[in-house]
């Protein structure tokens, strides 16, 4: 089974900016629409490695991006994939 992590935005515009952000610190993550199992008020997620949500959601936090949600989703084949909110308040 794998995992992957989510940051969802408040707006496409935040999306947007974040991809363009990190892009310059040649992050490894990639844009997608948000998962069914995830409520948005943005069409956009970014999607990376658990590993690295944490480093990815502080770069974000120092350009003054404004963030909506963190998410673990386990993916289980043709299962609708396993959702956990993650609290990353540090």
């Amino acid at each position: 089974m794998a995992y992957s992590c989510y940051i969802t935005f408040p707006t496409t515009f935040y999306a947007i900016r974040a991809e363009s952000i990190l892009k310059q610190e040649s992050t490894a993550f990639k844009m997608v629409p948000v998962p069914r199992t995830i409520s948005s008020s943005c069409g956009t997620a970014l999607r990376c490695s658990c590993d690295e949500i944490g480093k990815i959601k502080y770069t974000l936090l120092q350009n003054e991006l404004e963030l909506e949600g963190f998410y673990r989703l386990k993916e289980e084949g043709l299962k609708t994939p396993t959702v956990e909110e993650l609290d990353l308040n540090e």
